[in-house]
């Protein structure tokens, strides 16, 4: 039979407004895509499932998931210490961890391609991203105990390589591994494209998303030496990828990666100079600024938010991604994002994913319509 590869899959949470649950019932469709690609792969072995939603756990046993009854935030659940307890449990020994939201658009191959790496290096940390990483394979399993359990799972792979000394690499650089289901962003940049799996697609004909800013946005990037500007957690593998795949000028301001993954945004030390900025002109001077640098613009607006509103409410940052400013209740924010919406350049708002995945997938689908290739 050989050695087989053991999956982990987290998704939780205690989601109280329109736009959380929105977000929750997209997840579980895109579980139930990854959950039908992750049983075309012969080499993984158990598919495991630890959530505190009923009706998820219903239906993943339903599809021959082994499910494990999760606390709620509010119960005192604990990320790490969650996993570990799993892996000792269950005794597993290679493991690939994913979140709910984590790949969405990964394919079997590469669900196979990460298997094989796993099994053939040992031992190992693998994940998609340096620091935030949506998916971390590791071999052996017991490197778990081997560290303080982290709280996030986005720092996890930080806490297993540095905890532990082994090796940690990265996944290929592709759509697949890069993209992530974290805010109402994603879902737009998946209703305007084609890879979103049966689940997904069917979920995202159901929601009445604004597309307009979108198609506006991808009409600048398949010019010719338009000038487009990334603000926020931008990383060199974006900037590489639009440079290879499209003909835009890029104006970049990147800052306070890792902000999550390093405790940053915990401790209150998120420091933004485009927020001073920010702060100084005011958001409707910001955007005519804007206007005048940039035919089109995607921003990170998670870092202008730790920075100016540490205390403002998911529901206000997933409707200002959305454009829905009537319905904010944070004043700067929901001045903010009108000024963002009436902007004569098309803009983008989102969270870390629209500037790396988001960017990704966009830079695909008009380098495949201009046949310069993809990945």
């Amino acid at each position: 039979m050989g050695q087989k590869v053991s999956i982990v899959i987290m998704e939780g949470g205690n989601p109280t407004g329109d736009m959380q649950k929105m977000l929750v019932s997209a997840r579980r469709a895109a579980i139930f895509d990854n959950i039908a690609k992750l049983k075309e792969v012969e080499s993984i072995g158990t598919i495991n499932l630890l959530t505190n939603y009923p009706l998820l756990a219903e239906k993943a046993a339903a599809y021959g998931v082994k499910v494990h009854k999760s606390s709620t935030p509010q119960d005192g659940f604990h990320f790490g210490r969650a996993l570990r307890g799993l892996i000792n449990h269950e005794g597993l020994r290679h493991v690939i961890y994913m979140g709910g939201a984590g790949v969405p658009l990964i394919k079997a191959e590469e669900l196979r391609d990460a298997c094989e790496f796993l099994l053939i290096h040992r031992p190992v940390i693998y994940s998609n991203n340096t620091m935030s990483a949506d998916i971390v394979a590791f071999s052996p399993g017991e490197l778990i105990n081997s560290i303080v359990p982290p709280e996030m799972d986005n720092i996890l792979a930080v806490a297993l390589s540095g905890g532990t000394g082994v090796e940690h690499r990265l996944f290929p650089m592709s759509t697949g591994f890069l993209f992530d289901l974290d805010t109402p962003a994603d879902l737009l940049i998946l209703a305007g494209s084609a890879l979103a799996g049966a689940h997904l697609r069917a979920f995202l004909k159901g929601l009445d998303l604004d597309l307009a800013p979108l198609q506006r946005v991808k009409k600048v990037l398949r010019g010719e030496y338009k000038d487009v500007a990334l603000l926020g957690r931008v990383g060199a593998p974006a900037i590489a990828k639009i440079n290879r795949s499209l003909k835009v000028r890029l104006r970049v301001f990147s800052e306070e990666r890792g902000m999550r993954a390093l405790g940053r945004q915990e401790r209150g030390e998120v420091v933004s100079l485009l927020a001073f900025f920010l702060q100084e002109t005011g958001p409707q001077r910001f955007f005519r600024y804007l206007e005048r640098i940039c035919s089109a613009a995607l921003l990170d607006t998670r870092v202008l938010m730790a920075h100016l509103g540490p205390g403002l409410t998911a529901e206000d940052r997933y409707l200002s991604d959305l454009g829905r400013w009537r319905e904010m209740g944070d004043p700067f924010f929901r001045e903010f994002t009108r000024c963002a919406v009436e902007s004569t350049i098309p803009i983008l708002l989102g969270g870390h994913n629209l500037v790396l995945g988001g960017l990704w997938v966009l830079a695909e689908e008009i380098a495949s319509e201009a046949g310069r290739g993809g990945e």
